[in-house]
C-alpha cells in the first residue's frame, strides 16, 4: 500500500530537558497525527494511552469515522447511500479492492463468492465435538479457527493469490459456518448452500430451512439482512479489528486472525451490545415504567445503564443507527408486530434521550444496537445468535483490514508498551530465610 499521508510543519516537544522534533502528517480527512515512532529511541520516554484512544496503529484507507459529524465512510462512500443503494456483495468488494465493481467484475465477484460457499465434507463433525447446548460464539471461534486444517492452499500470508482465495473463502463459508452453529444449537440438520441465491438470501435458507417442507425467502427478509451486513461490514480500528490486525502482525494465517477477531467481538462490550439493549427493553417491558428507569439511570447511586445510547467514537446520532431504525419499522411490519410494547418502548425511550437535557449533554444518541436487537429477534433469530450474525457481516471488514496490512511495507510486529509500578529490583531469598 503506497503511502498517502501529507507531511504538515513538526511539532516539537521537550522532555528530559530535551528538545526533539516530531514529525506532523495528515490523511485525507480528520485530524492530524504526530509520528512518534522515534520517541523511545531519541527521548527514552513512550506514550501513555490506555484504551488506544489518541493512538492512530496504521495507516488505512478503508473505513473513515467522524465521531463529532455521525459520519461513516466506506472507501469515502456515506453509509445511508450504500444501505440505501448498495448490496452487501458489492459493498464487499468495495472494502476489498477500493472500488464499487461495474457490471462484470460484480458478476466475477458474486460467482467466486458463490462457489465458494461449501464446506469441506469432513468439517461438519468438528460441530458434533460440541456440547448440544453449546453457545454458537463458542462454535464459530473453534470452527474458523480449523478452517486452516482444511483449506492448506491458501494460508501463504506471502502470496497475494492465496491471500486473494483466502480471502473469498472466508466470506463465503462465514455464512455456513453460522448457520450451522445455529442448526446445531437448536438441533435441526443442517442445510447445504443453493448457488442460485443470493448472499443474503442462502444465509436465511441455511438457518430457517428444514427438511420437512420447502422454503421460501421472504425477499423483506433477505433485503433487511443484506442491509444489516453493510452496516455491519466495518468500522475502523474497532477491538476486533485490530485484534485481527495484532495477530496478523505476528505472521499467523488468515483463518486464525479472523478466528481471534470472533473471540474478541463476543464481548459484551463489544459485539454483545445489541443484545444488552434488547434485554433492557424487555425489562422495561411497557411504556407506564420508563420514568422510573430514566429516574433510576439518573441516579449515580442505581447501577442501572441505559443500553443502546451513547458510543465510543460517535458523539452524535449513530449514522448507521438511522438506517436501523428504518429497517426495524420494515421488519415488524412485515411480521405483523409493528406496535409490539417493545418497540413503543424503545421509541418513547429514543424519544425522551433525543430531549431529556441529561443525555443530551451526555451525548447520548442512539446507536445502531439500539434496533438491531429488535430487529433480528423479529426476523427469527435467538439473542445467542445476534454477535454471530455480527460476525458474519464484520468477516469481510477484518479481511479487507487484515489484506491492507499485509501490504503495507510500513506494518511490523504489535508490541505496546507499558508503564511499570510493580516492586522495583530485589535479590531471592531462599525459603527457609523468608519471614
Amino acid at each position: 500500500m503506497d503511502s498517502k499521508l501529507t507531511k504538515k510543519p513538526s511539532a516539537t516537544l521537550t522532555v528530559n530537558n530535551k528538545q526533539l522534533e516530531l514529525p506532523v502528517y495528515g490523511g485525507t480527512v480528520g485530524p492530524d497525527v504526530i509520528d512518534i515512532r522515534k520517541l523511545y529511541g531519541e527521548g527514552k520516554v513512550f506514550t501513555y494511552d490506555p484504551g488506544f484512544t489518541s493512538t492512530g496503529s496504521c495507516e488505512s484507507q478503508i473505513t473513515y469515522i467522524d465521531g463529532d459529524e455521525g459520519v461513516l465512510l466506506y472507501r469515502g462512500y456515506p453509509i445511508d447511500q450504500l444501505a440505501e443503494k448498495s448490496s452487501f456483495i458489492e459493498v464487499c468488494h468495495l472494502l476489498l479492492h477500493g472500488e464499487l465493481p461495474n457490471q462484470k467484475a460484480l458478476h466475477e465477484f458474486e460467482r467466486g463468492i458463490t462457489y465458494h460457499t461449501m464446506l469441506h465434507s469432513q468439517f461438519d463433525r468438528f460441530f458434533e465435538g460440541f456440547r448440544r447446548d453449546a453457545h454458537p460464539m463458542a462454535i464459530m471461534v473453534g470452527t474458523v479457527g480449523a478452517l486452516a486444517a482444511f483449506y492448506h492452499d491458501s494460508t501463504d500470508i506471502n502470496d497475494p493469490h492465496q491471500r486473494m482465495v483466502a480471502s473469498h473463502r472466508l466470506i463465503a463459508k462465514m455464512p455456513t459456518i453460522a448457520a450451522r452453529a445455529f442448526k446445531y444449537s437448536i438441533g435441526q440438520p443442517f442445510v447445504s448452500p443453493r448457488n442460485e441465491l443470493d448472499y443474503a438470501s442462502n444465509f436465511l435458507r441455511m438457518c430457517f430451512a428444514v427438511p420437512a417442507e420447502d422454503f421460501r425467502v421472504n425477499p423483506v427478509m433477505a433485503r433487511a439482512m443484506d442491509v444489516f451486513m453493510i452496516l455491519h461490514a466495518d468500522h475502523e480500528q474497532n477491538a476486533s479489528t485490530s485484534t485481527v490486525r495484532l495477530a496478523g502482525s505476528s505472521g499467523a494465517n488468515p483463518f486464525a486472525c479472523i478466528s481471534s477477531g470472533i473471540a474478541c467481538l463476543w464481548g459484551p462490550a463489544h459485539g454483545g451490545a445489541n443484545e444488552a439493549a434488547l434485554n433492557m427493553l424487555e425489562q422495561i417491558g411497557t411504556v407506564d415504567n420508563i420514568p422510573d428507569f430514566i429516574r433510576r439511570v439518573k441516579d449515580p447511586n442505581d447501577d442501572v445503564r441505559l443500553m443502546g445510547f451513547g458510543h465510543r467514537v460517535y458523539k452524535n446520532y449513530d449514522p448507521r443507527a438511522k438506517a436501523m431504525q428504518k429497517l426495524c419499522h420494515q421488519v415488524l411490519k412485515e411480521v405483523g408486530a409493528e406496535d409490539t410494547p417493545l418497540l413503543r418502548v424503545a421509541m418513547e425511550l429514543e424519544k425522551i434521550a433525543l430531549n431529556d437535557e441529561y443525555f443530551v449533554q451526555r451525548k447520548l444518541y442512539p446507536n445502531i444496537d439500539f434496533y438491531s436487537g429488535i430487529t433480528l429477534r423479529a426476523m427469527g433469530f435467538p439473542t445467542s445468535m445476534f454477535t454471530v450474525l455480527f460476525a458474519v457481516a464484520r468477516t469481510v471488514g477484518w479481511i479487507a483490514q487484515w489484506t491492507e496490512m499485509m501490504e503495507d511495507d510500513s506494518q511490523k510486529i504489535g508490541r505496546p508498551r507499558q508503564v511499570y509500578t510493580g516492586a522495583p529490583r530485589r535479590d531471592y531469598v531462599p525459603v527457609g530465610s523468608r519471614r
